[in-house]
């Protein structure tokens, strides 16, 4: 609903105010925000219009009002005048991006540590595997009686491992075997490539081996699956469990759960979205906000960053910020995609 000229000074005062200092507002301190020229009693009738609306509400008889997640949602999206970077904190953003990592996974997690301790909030992120990124190197390592470690490397670095642990040990020449039919069916080869037809396939192709090899063969598909499942990592938590009155509970509950947390973080698609906490809502975290921010991977999506704070934040400064963040990360995982771009067209052309 769309609210008339005076109301809305009214409610973006009353928001600021309450972002600012915590305490319920009245009249007086709207007044004395100089942008209106009228009695007390005009704005007592106005602040009681927007309670009765749904914008603000009144916590205690006597006191003043503080705004609803309705109130607050309207001053975001209609009242708010952001704030504008300067170029130095631009700048500073883009060189601590810089800093990042040697591959596009450390990059990611480094942006979220730093985004962490620059706004003392908790940040939480998702990451994809890049678009040209392919399977490097796969080893089986011998790591005790019926034990193996299993190290899959990909081009962009990143690296997963798990054990594996068989009815029996292994001869050197189903080591071998196995060693070489990793390197000549998954090198070169996406992970994503590994579906069940081509997993199918390969098993039907280690021939003799297959009864011996297949809970190895089998960890191998697991381990390339980490690659392209969407991550989840939190960092910064524990700067918001200090936080007097915030939810620390519905916090814990809410990290817990992670298919709930990655299925809000999908929600982000352009610009900064802030969704406030409620009990009816996925974002069941009473008296916080999650500030969501999408980042690119080269032309394609490559996660999402999300920040959890108290609703009194600075969102004028705060959305801006985390835009520009979400932009610098995005340019440079960008230079990774065209890195690993270029040389898969120069391995094409060998």
């Amino acid at each position: 609903m769309e609210l008339a000229g005076r109301k809305q000074i009214v409610l973006a005062a009353v928001v600021e105010h309450y972002l600012r200092t915590g305490e319920p507002v009245g009249s007086k301190a709207v007044l004395e925000q100089g942008t209106l020229n009228v009695s007390s009693a005009t704005i007592r009738n106005d602040m009681a219009a927007l309670e009765r609306e749904g914008y603000l509400e009144q916590p205690h008889t006597s006191a003043g009002r503080i705004p609803t997640v309705q109130g607050c949602r309207y001053y975001i999206d209609h009242l708010m005048q952001p704030y504008v970077l300067t170029e130095t904190e631009r700048a500073e953003i883009d060189q601590r991006l810089e800093q990042g990592g040697a591959n596009a996974e450390t990059v990611v997690q480094n942006a979220a540590e730093a985004l962490s301790e620059i706004t003392q909030l908790a940040v939480v992120n998702t990451s994809s595997l890049p678009e040209f990124t392919v399977i490097s190197q796969v080893e089986v390592i011998p790591a005790g009686k019926r034990l193996y470690a299993l190290l899959m490397i990909t081009s962009s670095g990143d690296i997963k491992n798990r054990m594996c642990r068989l009815s029996v040990d292994l001869t050197q020449e189903q080591l071998t075997f196995f060693e070489n039919f990793l390197r000549e069916n998954l090198v070169g080869q996406s992970p994503r490539d590994l579906n069940p037809a081509q997993r199918q396939k390969l098993a039907v192709a280690m021939g003799g081996y297959m009864l011996s090899l297949s809970p190895l063969l089998h960890a191998v598909y697991e381990l390339s699956e980490q690659f392209y499942q969407q991550n989840i990592n939190i960092s910064g938590e524990g700067k918001l469990l200090l936080r007097p009155g915030f939810d620390t509970g519905g916090l814990v509950r809410f990290l817990e759960e992670k298919n709930q947390l990655a299925g809000l973080l999908k929600q982000a698609f352009s610009g900064v979205q802030v969704i406030f906490g409620k009990e009816d809502s996925p974002f069941a975290v009473t008296n916080s906000s999650l500030l969501l921010a999408p980042y690119q991977m080269g032309s394609h999506p490559g996660g999402s960053l999300g920040i959890i704070g108290p609703v009194r934040l600075d969102y004028r400064k705060l959305i801006p910020y985390t835009e520009y963040f979400s932009q610098s990360l995005s340019r440079q995982l960008g230079q990774f995609v065209e890195e690993e771009h270029k040389e898969g067209r120069s391995d094409d052309g060998e």
